[in-house]
C-alpha cells in the first residue's frame, strides 16, 4: 500500500510484528506495521514522525549527491589498499586481543558499502578495506569494537563499557567515522 504525507510517499508493509517502525532509504519510506494495526494509527504515527522523515530524506539525498561528487579510487589503488589491509588488520587484532582479553578466529578484509567491520560468533572478524583511509587511531577503535563483540555480541551498555575500557575516546573516533563516512565510502565505488 502506498500513501502520501506532506512531501513524501510511504509504503506500508505489514508483518507479524508488535510495533510500528519507520525506515528511510534513499527515495523510499517504509512503515512496518503489525498485521492488525488500524490504518488510522499508522497514519497518525507517520504524521507524528513526518519532520524526522523529511530530515532523513534530505540527509540521504545529500549523501548521495556528495558521493557522486567524490572521486573513486582506481582498481589498482583499491588492490594496493586491500594488500595493506590484509597485512595491517591481523597485526592490530593481535595487539588488542590480549588487552580486551579475548581470542579470535579468521580475519578477512573486503569493501563493504555500509559497515566498518563485523564479528561472528565463531570469532571470525571482517574489516572494511576502506578503513585504511582513516587515521590509525580510528582504525584501532574499530578493531577494539569488533574484539569486544567476542565478550558481548550486542550493542548494550555492557558492550560499550568494554569498548571504553580499552578505548576511552571511542565516541570521538566513532564521530570521526560518521563525519567522513561518505568521503571514505565514495572512494570504494569500484569493487576489488
Amino acid at each position: 500500500m502506498l500513501s502520501m504525507k506532506g512531501n513524501f510517499e510511504y509504503q506500508i508493509v505489514r508483518s507479524d510484528r508488535r510495533t510500528l517502525s519507520l525506515i528511510v532509504r534513499p527515495g523510499q519510506v517504509l512503515v512496518r506495521a503489525p498485521m492488525t494495526e488500524p490504518e488510522e494509527n499508522i497514519i497518525r504515527f507517520v504524521e507524528d514522525h513526518a519532520e524526522w522523515v523529511l530530515k532523513k530524506l534530505a540527509e540521504t539525498k545529500s549523501r548521495q549527491e556528495t558521493r557522486r561528487q567524490l572521486p573513486s579510487l582506481s582498481q589498482t589503488e583499491l588492490r594496493k589498499l586491500h594488500a595493506r589491509a590484509i597485512s595491517y588488520f591481523p597485526q592490530r587484532v593481535a595487539f588488542f586481543a590480549p588487552v580486551v582479553g579475548v581470542t579470535y578466529g579468521k580475519i578477512t578484509c573486503r569493501i563493504y558499502k555500509s559497515k566498518w567491520g563485523s564479528c561472528k560468533a565463531d570469532g571470525s572478524l571482517a574489516f572494511n578495506t576502506l578503513l585504511m583511509l582513516a587515521p590509525p587511531d580510528v582504525i584501532d577503535s574499530v578493531v577494539v569494537h569488533e574484539l569486544c563483540h567476542r565478550k558481548v555480541m550486542n550493542h548494550s551498555a555492557s558492550f560499550y563499557r568494554e569498548v571504553l575500557r580499552v578505548c576511552p575516546d571511542y565516541y570521538e573516533k566513532h564521530q570521526w567515522l560518521k563525519d567522513h563516512r561518505d568521503q571514505i565510502m565514495a572512494a570504494g565505488n569500484l569493487a576489488i
